[in-house]
């Protein structure tokens, strides 16, 4: 690979890496932001608060 060659896709990478990113992040802003979303994520911030159900007995064979 001849250094042109490196040139040329590191500055691809500076750009569309950049616009990839950010594109990633504007999306995952966006999903989490949405208006419906609210209700899905109380739900689970609350999951580590509930109580678990009681373990089944164990049978005398076991």
């Amino acid at each position: 690979m001849s250094m042109l060659d490196h040139d040329i896709l590191r500055q691809l990478a500076d750009t569309w890496g950049l616009l990839l990113l950010f594109a990633v992040f504007s999306i995952a802003i966006l999903a989490a932001l949405r208006p419906g979303a609210r209700a899905h994520y109380r739900h689970c911030a609350r999951i580590p608060l509930e109580d678990d159900p009681a373990p089944a007995p164990k049978e005398a064979g076991q």
